[in-house]
């Protein structure tokens, strides 16, 4: 049996079930704080698609690898 702690990141495109190479940060600046970030997973096929979908809508903050992303201070959603 495996915990949550121990999966392995799969990324977040629909039907994907690969496993999570890369972070893409983004924030919906009518929905979130400015500083606020959400993130979806991406493996190397969906890293473009995933990006470009959020791109286009302004969205989109950084793109970074998933052994290097660190939740930037002031990020996370407040309780």
């Amino acid at each position: 049996m495996t915990s949550p702690e121990t999966e392995t990141p799969t990324c977040s495109a629909k039907g994907c079930r690969d496993a999570a190479v890369w972070v893409l940060a983004w924030n919906n600046p009518t929905l979130h704080t400015p500083e606020r970030r959400k993130t979806w997973l991406a493996c190397e096929e969906h890293r473009e698609h995933l990006s470009q979908f959020l791109g286009v809508r302004g969205f989109l903050k950084d793109v970074v690898k998933l052994g290097e992303w660190v939740q930037p201070e002031g990020s996370e959603r407040a309780r």
